[in-house]
């Protein structure tokens, strides 16, 4: 897994809510690959109740920078995501999940390219 998320040039990270925060997998993950995360671009899909899951993207905000990686400012959040899906997996309003994917894609594409430029230039940290 450190291979594969060294050679990355962005990451997006699917989490739910638990306990009003991320699960605590999802931190050991995170704090396993301490370096490999740095400058960096995060963006955030996240699902459930009626908040989204919001709350977990924010505390998610604060690690990430915490490791010198760069959250992105869009997400994408589904509420209730058992109304969003049809049983095919897809989702009801595909219109609507598409924008919001493509506006959070689109600035993480874009930072993705920048930060991957600017360590090929100057590795971070030197």
């Amino acid at each position: 897994m450190t291979g594969t998320l060294d050679a990355a040039d962005a990451f997006v990270v699917v989490t739910c809510e638990y306990n009003h925060s991320f699960p605590g997998t999802l931190k050991n993950l995170i704090d396993t690959h301490f370096y490999e995360w740095r400058a960096k671009p995060v963006a955030f899909v996240s699902y459930g109740g009626l908040a989204g899951r919001l709350r977990s993207v924010e505390h998610l905000r604060t690690v990430f920078a915490e490791l010198h990686a760069v959250t992105v400012r869009d997400t994408v959040s589904f509420h209730h995501p058992w109304n969003w899906f049809g049983n095919d997996g897809q989702p009801e309003n595909a219109e609507d999940a598409a924008a919001a994917a493509k506006g959070m894609l689109d600035q993480l594409t874009w930072w993705g390219r920048a930060l991957r430029d600017a360590r090929s230039v100057r590795p971070y940290g030197d």
